[in-house]
């Protein structure tokens, strides 16, 4: 039985696309959908994606590792050391000296002057005047005088008058012994360059 229609018109859609209702295939391998995203490497089913940096990522991670395991040199120094600083007084300023000299001398004068005061009525109240006063007296006395009267001689006001003397003294020689001094140093350290000091830090 033959076919006398002769031959019928094909359909390019059929032979070239999908039918109507159906999805166009997707190119290469079929990859099932992911709940979750592939860990930092871009790795899936076992494999690395082109195109990301998976190597990189590894890398850092190995020198991560290698830094965190790396031990302390051993010998290094684990105490602070004291640095130390060597200087030189090559002057010293006359003027300065003398004002701390008599401002030193001053305070020298007056804890002399309190200190005899206090001593004073220590003994006072010790009776050492009264005794050797006594004893002075008798061994000096004949029976035209009573002797030497150490009471009255060595009282308080005059004890302190003696000691302020003594202090305006004192002041006046350290002041000006002090200022000469500083010249004399000064003429000294021209030659010899100087006191050397060694100064060094806490630790």
């Amino acid at each position: 039985m033959t076919d006398t229609r002769g031959p019928q018109p094909q359909y390019e859609g059929y032979a070239t696309g999908p039918l109507p209702g159906e999805r166009e295939p997707a190119p290469g391998p079929y990859h099932p959908p992911q709940a979750y995203q592939a860990p930092g490497g871009g790795t899936q089913g076992g494999q690395q994606r082109p195109g990301q940096g998976g190597g990189t990522v590894g890398g850092a991670q190995g020198a991560g590792g290698a830094q965190a395991t790396r031990k302390p040199r051993t010998g290094a120094r684990t105490t602070p050391r004291t640095r130390k600083a060597r200087l030189r007084v090559a002057k010293a300023d006359p003027w300065s000296v003398m004002k701390v000299s008599f401002l030193l001398s001053i305070a020298l004068g007056i804890c002399t002057v309190v200190a005899s005061a206090v001593l004073w009525m220590v003994m006072d109240a010790m009776g050492v005047f009264e005794t050797v006063g006594g004893t002075i007296s008798e061994a000096t006395g004949s029976n035209e005088s009573n002797g030497f009267d150490l009471q009255s001689f060595l009282s308080l006001p005059r004890v302190l008058i003696f000691t302020s003397v003594i202090a305006v003294i004192d002041v006046v020689l350290a002041t000006a012994l002090a200022t000469l001094g500083a010249f004399i140093y000064n003429l000294s350290a021209g030659f010899v360059g100087g006191v050397e000091l060694t100064l060094a830090e806490d630790e």
